[in-house]
C-alpha cells in the first residue's frame, strides 16, 4: 500500500487534473518497478539466511561430531556433512552476484574440511568467514532496532522454551526426554563462546531442519532479538555481569571492541576472547548481554534508555514487584535522562522542568504504592515528554548561537553562586586587614578548579561516573556549604550590631582567624566552587559533543570577563561600606545562599535516590533560588530560613548584652 504524509495529500489535491494524472501514472510505475525487487528479495533472503544459520550451527557443533580428527558422534558427524553440503547448494540457488564464485568456492573448501575431520578451530573458522561474506553479499538485518526487552525475553522463554531447553537453560526441560538431536544447553559455555546473538535469533526465527527446534517466525522481530539476548545470557551467569560492568566503566577501550548493538550481535564470545583475552572477553559479553542498554550513547539513546527502563519498571511493578520498580524508574532517571539533561536545558529548559518533575512523581507514586493504571498513565505522559525532548535534542536544532548562549548562561549562573561566597570572604578578609589569610581562600578556590578540571579528565578518560554519583556529589556539597554559611552568616550578623569595630579586629579578630580557621576558609571555598565545576562540567561535556566547539568557547570566555566584572564591582563596592553594613549585607547575602542551598542539596539527594520524593503541586519550580516542589526541599528551606531567623536573633541579643557591659 503506498501512504502519503497529510500535506502530500493536500499538495495533490490542488494540483491541475492533468498534472496529478501524470503524478499518479508515474508513482505507479515506480511501485511496479520495485515489486519485483521487493518479490526477489523476498526469494533471496531466506535463502541467505538459511546458509548462514547452517553456517553457525556448524561452527557451534562440529566440536560434538570430531575431535583429534576422530568421529565421536556418528550422527552429529552426518549432520554436519549433510549441513556443509546443503549450504554449498543454497548457495548456488541464489541470485548471481559478483561474489557468488567466491562463496561456492569457499563453500567447496569447507564440505573438503568436514570430510577431512579437519579440527573444530579450523572448521569453525571457514564457517565463520563464509557466514561473514555471506551476508556481505546477501545482506539481512543484523541488529535490533531498539533496546532489546530483557524482561519480555524471559517471559517468552517461560512460556514457549522452557518446555525443551528448561527453567535455568541447561537443556532438561520436560519434553527434553528422547529428542534426538538433544534440546541444546544454552549454559554450555563451549558451545556459547561460538554462537553470536545474530545466529541465536536466526535460529528462533527460522528453526532448525532435522531437529525438534520449531520456528518462532510468528513472533516479532522486537520479540525474537528480546529472546535471543535472554537466552545468550545463560551461559554468563553469576559473578560475571558485575565483573563486566566494573571494567566497562573502567576501561573505555573496550567500547572500540563493541562500539554498538549491532557489534554486540554479531561478535562470538571466542572472537572477542581472541582480542581481549578470555576472561575479560566473558566479563565484557555477560554485562553486555543482560545490560544491551549500556550500548546505548548519545542523546536520543539516552532518551531510548529512559523508555526501556520504564517499560522494565512498570512490568515490574504489576509484577508486585514495587522495591525492582523503584530502582528501574530511578534508574530510567540517573542513567538515561541525567546524561542528556545538560543538553536539554540548554535547548529548552522548560521541557526539561518538566521531565525532571513528572519523573520525581513517578517515584513518589511507586513509593506509596500508587494503583498500576495510575502509574502506567505516567509512564505514557513520560514517553511523550521523551518524544518531544528527542526533537529538541535532534541534530537539526543544534546552532552556533544556541551553544553561544548556553555556554554563557551556564557558566554565569552556576559561577555567581560560588563567585558571591567567595567574593564575600575575601571582602571581609581585607576588611579585618588579614592580607595573611586571603591565600588559603585563594588556594581554595583555584585547588577547586584543578580538582574540576581532574574529574573531567578522569571521567573521559578513567572512570564512568555514575548519574547517582553526580547527584549525591552536588546534594552533599550543597548541603555542607548550607551548614557552613548559616553559621557564618549568623556570626557576621552580630558582628555588624557590635561598636568599636577597630578594636574588636585588632583584640578579637586576630586570635580568631587562627591558622585552623585559615583552613576552614580554604575548605569552604574549595566546596562551594567545585560544586558548580562540577556541574558546569557536565553541561559543558554535553555541549561539546555538539561539534560547535568554537561557540562554546565563545560563550565561556564572555561568561568568565562578565564573572570578572561583577567580582571587581563587588570587591569595590565591599571596599567602600562601612564595616558595620558590609557585615549587615554579607550576613544576609551569606544566609540567603544557606536557604538556596539547603533546597538544591535536598533535590540533589533525591535525584540520587538517598531521600523519598513527595510532589507539592502547589510550588513552583525555581531553581535559582533552590525551590523545588517536594515536601522535603520546602521543609529543608523552612528550617534553614527559621535557623537564620532564630540565628539573628540570638545573635542581636548577645550582641546587645555584650554592649551592656
Amino acid at each position: 500500500m503506498l501512504l502519503l504524509r497529510p500535506s502530500l495529500k493536500k499538495g495533490i489535491s490542488v494540483m491541475p487534473a492533468t498534472l496529478r494524472l501524470v503524478l499518479v501514472l508515474v508513482l505507479v510505475l515506480l511501485v511496479g518497478a520495485a515489486l519485483p525487487l521487493r518479490a526477489a528479495a523476498q526469494e533471496t533472503t531466506p535463502g541467505a539466511e538459511t546458509a548462514w544459520r547452517l553456517l553457525d550451527y556448524i561452527a557451534v557443533d562440529y566440536p560434538g561430531a570430531v575431535s583429534d580428527g576422530r568421529v565421536i558422534s556418528e550422527a552429529e558427524y552426518a549432520e554436519m556433512r549433510e549441513f556443509s553440503t546443503s549450504v554449498r547448494a543454497r548457495i548456488a540457488a541464489l541470485p548471481a552476484h559478483e561474489a557468488q564464485p567466491r562463496l561456492l568456492a569457499a563453500s567447496s573448501v569447507l564440505i573438503s574440511a568436514v570430510e577431512a575431520r579437519e579440527t573444530p578451530v579450523t572448521v569453525a573458522q571457514q564457517a565463520r568467514s563464509l557466514a561473514d561474506a555471506l551476508l556481505a553479499a546477501y545482506p539481512t538485518p543484523l541488529a535490533p532496532q531498539t533496546i532489546p526487552d530483557l524482561p519480555r525475553g524471559a517471559a517468552l522463554y517461560a512460556e514457549q522454551c522452557a518446555v525443551c531447553h528448561g527453567a535455568t537453560g541447561r537443556g532438561d526441560g520436560p519434553a527434553s526426554a528422547g529428542l534426538e538431536p538433544p534440546a541444546i544447553a544454552f549454559t554450555d559455555r563451549d558451545r556459547a563462546r561460538e554462537r553470536s546473538l545474530f545466529g541465536l535469533y536466526q535460529v528462533i526465527g527460522q528453526g532448525l531442519d532435522g531437529t525438534a527446534m520449531a520456528s518462532f517466525a510468528h513472533l516479532s522481530a522486537e520479540d525474537r532479538w528480546a529472546l535471543a539476548f535472554y537466552v545468550g545470557g545463560f551461559a554468563y551467569a553469576g559473578e560475571a555481569p558485575r565483573a563486566g560492568e566494573r571494567a566497562w566503566r573502567a576501561d573505555p577501550k573496550l567500547r572500540a571492541a563493541v562500539p554498538d548493538l549491532e557489534a554486540l550481535t554479531q561478535v562470538t564470545p571466542a572472537a572477542l576472547a581472541a582480542r581481549l583475552g578470555e576472561p575479560r572477553a566473558n566479563e565484557v559479553v555477560a554485562y553486555l548481554r543482560s545490560h544491551p542498554e549500556a550500548l546505548a550513547v548519545g542523546s536520543t539513546d539516552g532518551l531510548d534508555l529512559a523508555r526501556h527502563k520504564l517499560a522494565e519498571s512498570l512490568a515490574a511493578y504489576r509484577a508486585g514487584d514495587a522495591r525492582k520498580a523503584e530502582e528501574l524508574a530511578l534508574s530510567a532517571y540517573l542513567d538515561g535522562f541525567e546524561p542528556v539533561e545538560p543538553l536539554l536545558r540548554a535547548r529548552d529548559g522548560k521541557l526539561m522542568a518538566r521531565i525532571e518533575a513528572a519523573m520525581g512523581e513517578l517515584r513518589a507514586n511507586l513509593n506509596r504504592r500508587a494503583p498500576a493504571d495510575a502509574v502506567a498513565g505516567q509512564v505514557a505522559a513520560l514517553s511523550g515528554l521523551f518524544d518531544e525532548a528527542g526533537r529538541a535534542l535532534a541534530p537539526s536544532q543544534a546552532s552556533a548561537l544556541s551553544t553561544f548562549l548556553g555556554a554563557f548562561t551556564i557558566l554565569l549562573r552556576e559561577g555567581l553562586e560560588a563567585l558571591l561566597i567567595v567574593i564575600a570572604m575575601i571582602a571581609f578578609l581585607r576588611k579585618a586587614e588579614r592580607q595573611d589569610v586571603l591565600p588559603y581562600v585563594h588556594g581554595g578556590w583555584i585547588a577547586a578548579l584543578v580538582a574540576g578540571g581532574a574529574t573531567w579528565a578522569a571521567a573521559t578518560w578513567l572512570i564512568a561516573i555514575s548519574g547517582a554519583s553526580r547527584e549525591l556529589t552536588e546534594g552533599v556539597g550543597s548541603l555542607v556549604s548550607a551548614i557552613v554559611l548559616l553559621s557564618v552568616g549568623v556570626w557576621m550578623h552580630g558582628k555588624a550590631q557590635a561598636g568599636a569595630w577597630q578594636a574588636y579586629i585588632r583584640d578579637k579578630l586576630s586570635a580568631a582567624l587562627s591558622k585552623r580557621s585559615a583552613w576552614f576558609l580554604f575548605l569552604l571555598a574549595f566546596i562551594v566552587v567545585y560544586r558548580e565545576v562540577f556541574e558546569t562540567i557536565l553541561f559543558y561535556a554535553a555541549l561539546w559533543s555538539q561539534g560547535t566547539q568554537g561557540a562554546l568557547l565563545g560563550g565561556a570566555a564572555l561568561a568568565i570577563v562578565c564573572l570578572a566584572l561583577i567580582a571587581w564591582g563587588l570587591l569595590i563596592f565591599s571596599k567602600r561600606l562601612p564595616i558595620s553594613q558590609f557585615f549587615a549585607y554579607s550576613a544576609l547575602l551569606i544566609a540567603a545562599l544557606a536557604v538556596i542551598l539547603a533546597g538544591k542539596g535536598v533535590a540533589g539527594l533525591q535525584e540520587a535516590g538517598v531521600m523519598d520524593v513527595h510532589p507539592l503541586a502547589a510550588l513552583p519550580r525555581v531553581e535559582i533560588l533552590g525551590l523545588f516542589p517536594t515536601w522535603e526541599g520546602l521543609v529543608a528551606q523552612v528550617i534553614a530560613l527559621t535557623a537564620v531567623v532564630v540565628g539573628f536573633w540570638w545573635a542581636d541579643r548577645k550582641s546587645r548584652a555584650e554592649a551592656d557591659i
